[in-house]
């Protein structure tokens, strides 16, 4: 799978954590119309476990065999493709019966062999880069997938979505230099709109994280705007000020169908704005 390969933009979106069918559904159906109104591919997506959270009081979410059974019916019913996170590497089996693409979270993004175990299940991976992590450093990534996939005779299926830098303590930003460095691997580059707008650990409580959601629109179009995007990551929530996980950055239906309806033309306009980059190069 590559960069070329994308003819529209592709939609990762849903709920933070699968925290009941209710949400799912609510959610679910209204990215799927909007994925019709607006002519996206759209991937839905959430949790089964939030195996990160800061601290251990904090809900993870319903576990494997629920989440499954709640995407199935789900799939059956809008024929989309589904994406959840996994965090070690016998899980990666587990749900790739149902899931369509397999996520690696940013904090796992060096790990080896739960790279290798999603590559493995023949699914498209998405592989989210670290905030700790280099936009030239994901080359390593695509490496061990590219190698992995050729070992196995299996075709290389990956993607590289970005979710800002470690700026300091409990802050992230967001580099557009990012962008073209790891769209040299040629593959796929998702922009994760919801999750560049976290202050990690910076939660009042001193147990969770905080977030700046007033900013998404205006990172969703300056990332748009630099023509390297393939895609888009977004968390939308029926309610995100009652959501279990993420509260501060998930989207709202309202703000999501404002937000989509804006950059989804407007990735249409970019999308070759690349094209003289290397006019430039020395």
């Amino acid at each position: 799978m590559q960069r070329s390969d994308i003819t529209r933009p592709i939609v990762i979106a849903g709920p933070c954590c699968a925290e009941s069918f209710e949400l799912l559904s609510t959610v679910a159906e209204h990215l799927y119309n909007l994925s019709k109104k607006l002519s996206f591919d759209l991937v839905f997506k959430s949790s089964f476990d939030k195996a990160n959270r800061t601290s251990i009081d904090n809900f993870r979410g319903p576990g494997i065999d629920q989440t499954l059974a709640w995407f199935t019916t789900l799939k059956a019913k809008y024929g989309f493709k589904v994406l959840t996170d996994i965090h070690e590497s016998w899980q990666a089996k587990a749900v790739s019966g149902v899931v369509d693409v397999l996520q690696i979270p940013a904090f796992l993004c060096r790990q080896t062999d739960l790279l290798i175990a999603a590559v493995e299940t023949g699914r498209l991976v998405n592989v989210k880069k670290g905030q700790f992590l280099a936009p030239g450093d994901a080359k390593n990534i695509v490496l061990k997938a590219k190698q992995t996939a050729d070992e196995k005779s299996l075709p290389m299926k990956m993607m590289l979505t970005e979710r800002g830098a470690s700026f300091g303590y409990g802050n992230l930003v967001v580099d557009p230099r990012s962008f073209p460095i790891m769209a040299e691997n040629n593959v796929p580059i998702i922009f994760d709109i919801t999750h560049s707008t976290m202050l990690p650990g910076a939660a009042a409580d001193g147990k969770s994280s905080s977030g700046q959601r007033k900013f998404a629109p205006t990172l969703a179009r300056a990332s748009t705007a630099t023509g390297y995007l393939s895609g888009f990551f977004l968390e939308v929530h029926s309610q995100p000020s009652q959501a279990l996980s993420d509260k501060a950055v998930q989207l709202s239906l309202d703000q999501s169908k404002l937000l989509l309806e804006q950059i989804i033309p407007f990735w249409r306009e970019c999308s070759e704005l690349n094209s003289i980059d290397r006019q430039f190069e020395d």
